[in-house]
């Protein structure tokens, strides 16, 4: 399945500064594998050394929130918009 991928700005740097890339997968796991085959050193942003979501990475399908989902196992249909949002903290 494609999918459309939107990038975050700090991201950028690993798509040679595009703002959306397409990837391939029927889940969001294999999106990010075969992302992390077009920009090397992007997956070690999003998932941690055992191999899960970041805690404070959000990742969107759609307008679903994959934590409420199925996480990594979460379906990507073709077509299907996927947005990584890193949380943002401050006070």
């Amino acid at each position: 399945m494609s999918v459309n991928v939107r990038i975050p700005t700090i991201l950028r740097t690993y798509t040679g500064g595009k703002a959306e890339v397409s990837a391939e997968g029927a889940t969001l796991g294999e999106v990010l594998a075969d992302l992390e085959k077009s920009h090397q050193g992007i997956a070690a942003r999003v998932l941690d050394d055992e191999g899960k979501l970041r805690r404070f990475v959000n990742v969107y399908v759609n307008d679903d929130d994959v934590r409420f989902d199925n996480g990594l196992e979460t379906a990507t249909p073709d077509g299907a918009g996927i947005s990584i949002i890193p949380a943002v903290a401050g006070g």
